[in-house]
């Protein structure tokens, strides 16, 4: 029987055809409807998997608190999980980061702990302070750190989103296409669809103002959720075949586009995904398939 709580609501979401935005003779594009998740982010799945193999594992114990650096949508994700198993919270933000994020942590529940940034710029250094001050929480007894870069658990969460994409494809992926913050969702739908496919061809994604994945220097960029500045630790380069920079003007402006072609209403990370993904179809061609995630 299917889960009537509301952890049952994550996952499941829709796989969608680009319509309007796509050239005759490219690779149509498929987008998964991530935004459908009960926080609207696919954060939510590496939420369930880390806290439930937290608690599955002892290393969160009844009465403890979560502790977590975040750019908002995994505060957000942790934040909505921990409301729902009765757990408490504490993320470590900054006004880098929306304030609709920031508020929708506090209205779950959490304790929110911000770190001011320069100028609202996303820098190397603002999120290194965060990770810092999310450290130096954890000294307290009774707390668990989540720790997103380095947490495998997260991973594993999204082994389901790849098998959702594979099966509602019809199995018909030829390239996926996905932007990089932690490396944990591309690597955990990569390693799966190469399961399904081997030759399938993995895009990764990254602000073009900060292109430490290609070798190039880190910067300020205001692509929220990517593009931290530094090589994720858990970052292999084998994960992708190619790796592609996304301005934060051009990310910026496929969501309008996004909004007003397609009638999906997303931020500059998905904007970041579609654009990679049309240059992608334009590359494959006719008959081919590419699918990324909003």
């Amino acid at each position: 029987m299917k889960d009537l709580g509301i952890i049952g609501a994550i996952g499941g979401t829709r796989l969608v055809e680009l319509g309007r935005l796509v050239a005759p003779g490219h690779a149509r594009v498929l987008a998964k409807l991530e935004s459908h998740n009960p926080t609207g982010s696919l954060k939510d799945r590496m939420a369930l998997s880390v806290v439930d193999r937290a608690v599955a594992t002892g290393r969160l114990a009844p009465g403890g608190t979560l502790v977590e650096y975040t750019g908002g949508s995994t505060g957000t994700s942790l934040a909505f999980v921990c409301a729902a198993r009765g757990i408490d919270i504490t993320l470590v933000s900054s006004d880098a980061f929306s304030q609709e994020k920031r508020d929708h942590m506090r209205a779950l529940g959490a304790k929110v702990i911000e770190i001011p940034s320069d100028g609202g710029r996303i820098t190397k250094e603002l999120i290194q302070s965060m990770i810092a001050r999310a450290a130096e929480l954890c000294e307290a007894p009774g707390t668990f750190y989540a720790d997103q870069f380095n947490n495998v658990d997260a991973m594993a969460g999204y082994g389901p989103l790849a098998e959702e994409i594979w099966q509602q494809s019809d199995g018909r992926v030829d390239a996926f296409v996905h932007s990089v913050g932690t490396a944990q969702s591309i690597s955990g739908v990569a390693s799966v669809l190469r399961d399904f496919k081997p030759d399938v061809r993995i895009v990764a994604v990254e602000p073009a103002e900060s292109p430490v994945l290609s070798g190039g220097s880190p910067g300020a960029h205001q692509i929220e959720g990517i593009g931290a500045g530094f090589i994720p630790p858990l970052w292999r380069d084998s994960t992708a075949d190619e790796v592609v920079s996304v301005s934060t003007a051009e990310a910026r402006a496929m969501s309008r586009r996004l909004a007003r072609e397609e009638a999906l209403f997303v931020g500059t990370s998905s904007g970041a995904n579609v654009v990679a993904a049309l240059r992608e179809a334009e590359t494959l061609g006719s008959g081919r398939t590419v699918v990324t995630i909003l």
